[in-house]
């Protein structure tokens, strides 16, 4: 069977699968788990395989994106699991455009993904514009297009949505103060008024889990070091409409300061 199925598995761990995903993956031949776009606890693995009855292999971006995935699924039902929702990453729309190409059958099955969960924070969704990166600053890599996005976004009152580069070799997340830290660095260079330290800023952690922490401040307080546990994004909010901006006090770091 030429079957290619694209599996979303949730924001936390083996019980936020569905139940249909979970058919579908006892109907599979093989069942890989995407492992660089993003990851999940340890033990979801083990969990999977154990509900399911399947082995499941890990896949890297080089498996996928290099065909070998295809290949197998012209002869096999193969399963994608993806973290959060398959079609988040754009690299998982190309492997299904290809997969049309080559006559291969797919299906989606979708499930909750950060672009839902950052409701949680009481901001409206159709108010959030482009969404950017934040990535690790290295010798001679300095990106800042992630900056001219919150100003473009800005422009039009819309809240900005930042997710933090993952260093998979190193197993590591950007921390939201390092991303704003470096947000700061680049408007001393920029001078544009777009993230200054009295920019309003909400950091979401583990969104969408049971252990979600939300904090909402200036950037002057939330870029000092705190505990707070990733993977994490930042939001920076344009025009708060009065329910959000009620909605976002319970969160407030410093909640007598009046201004904030």
């Amino acid at each position: 069977m030429k079957k290619l199925s694209l599996i979303g598995l949730g924001l936390w761990n083996e019980k936020d699968i569905t139940q249909r995903a979970l058919e579908e993956i006892e109907k599979a031949d093989v069942v890989y788990l995407e492992n660089y776009t993003s990851k999940l606890p340890g033990t979801t693995k083990q969990k999977l395989e154990q509900e399911t009855d399947k082995k499941i292999q890990l896949a890297n971006r080089k498996f996928i994106e290099g065909g070998k995935i295809l290949l197998n699924a012209k002869s096999n039902h193969v399963a994608l699991l993806v973290p959060g929702d398959p079609l988040i990453a754009t690299t998982h729309t190309d492997i299904i455009l290809r997969a049309k190409k080559q006559n291969i059958k797919t299906e989606i099955i979708h499930n909750s993904s950060i672009y839902n969960a950052v409701t949680e924070t009481g901001l409206q969704i159709y108010k959030f514009g482009k969404t950017a990166t934040v990535t690790f600053w290295k010798p001679n890599y300095e990106p800042k297009s992630f900056y001219q996005t919150i100003k473009q976004n800005k422009e039009r009152g819309l809240h900005t949505l930042l997710l933090l580069d993952l260093e998979k070799t190193k197993d590591k997340y950007l921390s939201p103060q390092e991303a704003i830290r470096t947000l700061l660095e680049i408007e001393k260079q920029e001078q544009q008024e777009v993230f200054t330290e009295e920019t309003k800023v909400i950091i979401g952690s583990k969104l969408g889990s049971p252990k979600r922490e939300i904090k909402y401040g200036k950037a002057k307080e939330m870029g000092k070091e705190t505990e707070i546990d990733p993977p994490a994004s930042l939001i920076i909010p344009g025009e708060l409409h009065p329910l959000e901006e009620e909605y976002l006090q319970q969160f407030k770091v410093n909640k007598g300061d009046q201004n904030n």
